[in-house]
């Protein structure tokens, strides 16, 4: 009996981590995303994230809404230093998030953009 449910516990560690790393390291698609930056924030109360929003339509008829991870340091100062510029955003979309890595499934690894504009 012993045996059965050490076995059983570690069956349960297993296919938890293994969900675990799916979540986190496996991409369900990658892109870009072209627009006006119309928001950039850092916001949470006890896990902080940075969320954003890409208008990629007239009037902020289509609303893109992005995260971007803690560890992507260039990233956030550029999409700091371009709110309000013309962008270009390199993403990927997991199959799901943790609600401490972002509020979104979309996570920027790469951004292009602000030059031209006014």
């Amino acid at each position: 009996m012993k045996k059965i449910l050490q076995l059983l516990v570690i069956g349960i560690i297993i296919v938890a981590v293994s969900y675990f790393a799916f979540v986190y390291y496996a991409s369900y698609s990658n892109g870009v995303r072209a627009g006006e930056l119309i928001k950039f924030s850092h916001k949470g109360v006890i896990f902080k994230t940075w969320e954003g929003e890409l208008s990629q339509g007239i009037s902020g008829a289509i609303i893109f809404k992005f995260s971007v991870e803690d560890k992507e340091k260039q990233v956030i100062e550029d999409l700091k230093n371009l709110e309000g510029k013309y962008v270009k955003l390199h993403y990927f979309e997991r199959y799901k998030t943790f609600y401490w890595l972002g509020d979104t499934k979309y996570f920027i690894t790469k951004v292009e953009g602000g030059k031209g504009n006014n």
